[in-house]
């Protein structure tokens, strides 16, 4: 329903609009409907991002708030596309640009034991990650040695939860390409961590 300012108010029994739906009432004017998204997406997308650039929070924040004022510009939404995906894709990039300008990047030792917990097993049993978390230092060694576009799609599939056809919308490349890259960095980030187990460097 229409609130006394023309925004969208939502009223018992009625369905929530969907992501795409506000961004066309945002789009036309609905400071109510840009509010909504902002604040249903604030908090995933700061997790995501704190994710990213390794616990940054400060940069995180930057980021989000860059992101969000890309969302009240709307420069390149077009009306129908999946919203989430475009999100995320503009989150994505502003943390690419920071990472091509900054020479370092880390990964959070708990962030990294609950990736690990998700990721699938590959066949291998559960007991061999039972010392993950006393494992911080190698853990975050070894995401810090994957390359952005694995590190970005494990975060994307085991953390946002995103479908691969997302994945692949936010990414702008192929759904084998996702495919491919979910299996080939989560077996680096597993080889790595069975290396330092084992002694080898």
């Amino acid at each position: 329903m229409l609130g006394p300012r023309g925004g969208w108010v939502p009223s018992a029994g009625m369905q929530e609009p969907s992501e795409e739906d506000l961004m066309a009432m945002a789009m036309t004017g609905d400071h109510v409907a840009l509010g909504t998204l902002v604040t249903r997406h604030h908090r995933p997308l700061f997790a995501y991002l704190y994710r990213l650039t390794g616990g940054d929070q400060p940069l995180a924040e930057d980021l989000v708030q860059e992101t969000l004022l890309r969302v009240v510009r709307q420069r390149t939404y077009q009306p129908g596309r999946p919203f989430r995906p475009w999100l995320y894709a503009i989150a994505t990039n502003l943390a690419r640009d920071h990472f091509a300008s900054a020479a370092a990047r880390h990964a959070t030792p708990g962030d990294a034991d609950a990736l690990l917990r998700r990721l699938p097993d590959g066949g291998q049993g559960p007991e061999e990650w039972a010392l993950t978390r006393e494992r911080g230092d190698e853990v975050r060694a070894a995401l810090d040695g994957l390359g952005d576009e694995y590190r970005v799609v494990l975060l994307l599939r085991y953390y946002q939860e995103f479908s691969l056809q997302e994945i692949a919308d936010v990414l702008q490349i192929p759904l084998g390409t996702v495919k491919s890259r979910l299996s080939v960095g989560g077996g680096r980030l597993r080889r790595a961590l069975d290396s330092v187990q084992r002694g080898v460097t």
